[in-house]
């Protein structure tokens, strides 16, 4: 049923990944696995390298403005206090970035700590799934096609 987990960037190309925002320039927008923060966002990098670094100058700029353009279409759609943007790679061994709103509601200590130190329970409460987080996923794949058409 997951299958698409394994290789998510292959999946993404084949038109298999459901969580796929947009095509964006260096790679493909998605919705987060858990929306316990909605409007949680990743950017897998295409073609697929393993980390910023292994970028030129050129192609960094790209990722990193795409990144922020995800970053303002979650900004526009689900009106959150800031956005953290982290870049790991601790697990995954491809390049990818986080895209987390940050909300006035999250308790104040919550809120000041990385995304990471939230409890496991409530990563898995908020798993996505269409009929929950489909119309918040279209929300912002449209906003987010809006401001690539705007800027690219």
């Amino acid at each position: 049923m997951d299958d698409w987990k394994k290789d998510r960037i292959g999946s993404a190309l084949r038109g298999e990944n459901p969580s796929v925002i947009a095509r964006m320039k260096t790679g493909f927008a998605v919705i987060g696995d858990t929306q316990f923060l909605p409007g949680y966002c990743l950017l897998l990098s295409y073609p697929v390298v393993g980390s910023l670094n292994d970028l030129d100058a050129e192609a960094r700029k790209d990722f990193l403005f795409d990144m922020s353009l995800i970053g303002d279409a979650i900004t526009e759609v689900c009106k959150p206090l800031r956005i953290n943007y982290e870049i790991l790679g601790n697990t995954d061994p491809y390049l990818h970035a986080h895209i987390f709103p940050r909300y006035e509601w999250e308790e104040e200590e919550r809120r000041k700590r990385p995304v990471w130190l939230y409890p496991r329970e409530q990563w898995n409460e908020c798993q996505f799934s269409e009929e929950r987080y489909g119309y918040l996923k279209q929300r912002l794949s449209m906003k987010l096609k809006e401001l690539m058409d705007r800027h690219y």
